[in-house]
């Protein structure tokens, strides 16, 4: 073989230099004859496709005789058993079934606004005050009524007792009485509705309405109350994961936003499968101890719906399939230091997570899989492991 890259080489000496008679390339450069130096430069390129061709030649008839050309070049790995968790990854976000606008339940003048923005608020504190439009004062009077009847009533109870009087004229102090307790006990609540209250304990998200404005039940938006400690994530999932997607099941929660990352639980899961879009709904109870997470806020969501202790994980790109449908990939056999034969494998294959996928079976821990290459390969084909 040596002796044929001699005679390539002596081809190309004598065909560039033309057996020394001829100039060199310094000198016709150094001539600054154009015309000579570009029928030199011709010369050379017709010199160079000859040997390109020669050179191809020589690498077919290299590839005919030597036999370790023809051997494929691979890599390998492995196979280990690992902990294989599987994720269903969904998007949802952020809810909270406390963060509520507030309507007056009695209509006049918003007298009196005893909160700001951002401040904290306990459940039945006190926001605001609406002009009773005297109510006030028809309750004073009503309680002083009330008390004269429960005095009449009172003494008509003791003589009634003694057996002194008729049976109705205590019937109708009593009569009396109550009557005046629920007129008392009515308007109380009237006045009440006067003053407008926090239904829970949270944080005052905006003041909509200032003093001064006359407001009515059911159109005058008051304030915005958010509490941010029970907040949670709501998701729509598919169908098919109603059997894996359901309370106490471990769940990664991601805000891209936040750039924060934390662990969480499914607390419900909907019994409903929506017939639209064939899902049903689930809530993530969260944590925001620092109140940073926000209604409205988008999250990832991967669901751990899957575990299997003793996994064989492989790469989806080293699976081929043949004519039968049947799932294969190639082992290495017969190894003795770099060579080895190529082994075709019939593999079952169960989730996938990323670029990776389970193998059922088929594979064992300690196999030898062939990775790189593994698409160039025949069953019983010689191969060299290509070190890494």
């Amino acid at each position: 073989m040596k002796y044929i890259y001699l005679t390539v080489f002596s081809a190309i000496i004598l065909t560039s230099c033309g057996g020394g008679k001829k100039q060199s390339v310094e000198d016709i450069i150094a001539s600054k004859d154009l015309q000579l130096i570009r029928k030199k430069k011709n010369e050379l390129d017709v010199a160079a496709q000859e040997i390109a061709t020669q050179l191809k030649q020589l690498e077919k008839e290299i590839k005919i005789l030597d036999p370790l050309e023809k051997v494929p070049l691979i890599t390998t790995f492995t196979a280990k058993e690992t902990v294989f968790n599987h994720y269903v990854e969904l998007q949802g976000n952020v809810s909270t079934k406390q963060n509520v606008v507030i309507y007056p339940e009695y209509s006049g003048l918003l007298t009196k606004v005893y909160v700001k923005d951002g401040q904290k608020v306990s459940k039945g504190q006190i926001l605001a005050k609406i002009d009773d439009g005297g109510l006030s004062q028809q309750l004073a009077q009503l309680k002083i009524q009330t008390d004269l009847a429960k005095t009449t009533f009172e003494r008509q109870e003791r003589l009634w007792s003694q057996k002194i009087g008729s049976e109705i004229q205590y019937l109708q102090a009593k009569s009396a009485y109550e009557a005046q307790e629920q007129a008392v006990s009515q308007l109380q609540q009237q006045v009440g509705k006067t003053l407008v209250r926090a239904p829970f304990t949270g944080t005052i998200d905006d003041v909509i309405t200032e003093e001064g404005t006359v407001v009515a039940p059911g159109q005058s938006m008051l304030f915005r109350i958010v509490n941010l400690q029970d907040m949670y994530i709501e998701t729509d999932v598919p169908e098919r994961y109603i059997s894996n997607v359901i309370p106490g099941k471990d769940v990664e929660v991601e805000f891209p936003i936040l750039g924060k990352t934390i662990e969480a639980k499914i607390r419900q899961a909907g019994n409903f499968i929506n017939p639209a879009n064939r899902t049903f709904k689930a809530e993530v109870a969260i944590n925001n101890k620092n109140n940073n997470i926000k209604p409205n806020l988008t999250a990832k969501l991967k669901v751990n719906d899957y575990t299997s202790e003793n996994a064989i994980l492989i790469k989806q790109s080293i699976i081929s399939e043949n004519a039968e449908g049947e799932q294969y990939v190639y082992i290495i056999s017969n190894k003795k230091d770099a060579m080895a034969k190529a082994k075709r494998v019939i593999i079952k294959t169960g989730k996938t997570q990323g670029d990776n996928i389970e193998v059922l079976s088929g594979l064992k821990s300690g196999d030898e899989i062939i990775d790189e290459g593994a698409r160039s390969v025949k069953d019983g084909q010689d191969v060299k492991i290509l070190s890494i």
